[in-house]
């Protein structure tokens, strides 16, 4: 049985900014700490609390930075930052740059927020530190790259709390991908999910967007175009491989999805 090859392809339209790690620093304050910042920072930053509670005061507002929690501060907001009670206050601050990526991810600014991942994210913190502390080649792409993913861990943290999101989906989309090559059946996804037939309709299509049987055929479809762009199996082969009722229906519905019948797609392949 030939492979059948699916490309994933990001999307131009979901590129996401950039973000540059400037500073990181690694702080236990007591009660005789306090930092004034009038012009405010020169770039973002996010604070990580990760024990006792610090005060934070941006643009004359008063916000109280518990233990588990971050806090994403904007650019040239005056602040102001300090211990809160008897009990030191242990926090990372990262520096970054530009801010575009916060908001793409969609992250609360300029509100405290508590996280389940902070055990994660100081793990971070702490290879970051190692690697700037033995400088090894490549180590400013490594901050770089580490910066992204500490937002990417607190905005993915977000996703899966939400209820627009509908995790549990995760296991019949991984499914589908990997059973290209078989019938769907769509009850057995139904039971799959352990959910009723109607809101597992409804939470699919809210997630993809399609139901089930139109999602499926579109993955059979991008398979199909990969196979005729990279393998001299004929229309027939490749509609019969990827469970299409016959050549002519499969025909029909590549046109409609990519505006070229099969044959016609190969042959402008050909032609360069």
């Amino acid at each position: 049985m030939t492979m059948m090859d699916i490309p994933y392809i990001l999307d131009n339209r979901t590129e996401m900014a950039d973000l540059q790690f400037r500073s990181l620093w690694k702080v236990r304050a007591d009660e005789t700490y306090h930092a004034i910042k009038p012009q405010g920072f020169e770039c973002p930053g996010i604070f990580l609390t990760c024990e006792g509670t610090g005060i934070c005061i941006v643009d004359g507002q008063r916000h109280v930075l518990p233990a588990d929690s971050y806090f994403i501060v904007p650019e040239g907001l005056p602040c102001s930052y300090r211990c809160e009670g008897n009990d030191d206050w242990h926090f990372y601050f990262i520096h970054f740059d530009p801010f575009g990526l916060v908001d793409e991810l969609e992250l609360p600014v300029i509100a405290p927020t508590a996280t389940g991942r902070l055990v994660e994210a100081a793990r971070l913190c702490e290879r970051m530190i190692d690697e700037m502390i033995v400088q090894p080649r490549g180590y400013a792409v490594a901050m770089r790259l580490r910066a992204q993913e500490l937002m990417l861990l607190l905005a993915r943290e977000r996703d899966e709390a939400s209820k627009s999101r509908h995790p549990e989906l995760d296991d019949i989309l991984y499914w589908m991908h990997q059973h290209l090559a078989q019938p769907l059946a769509v009850e057995a996804l139904v039971h799959r999910s352990g959910l009723s037939r109607s809101v597992f309709f409804g939470r699919f299509r809210a997630r993809t967007g399609l139901s089930p049987s139109q999602y499926m055929q579109r993955l059979k479809l991008d398979s199909a175009r990969a196979s005729l762009e990279t393998t001299s199996l004929s229309v027939k082969q490749i509609a019969a491989s990827l469970q299409f009722y016959d050549e002519f229906h499969f025909s029909k519905l590549f046109k409609q999805q990519y505006g070229l019948s099969p044959r016609a797609y190969r042959e402008r392949l050909r032609e360069g």
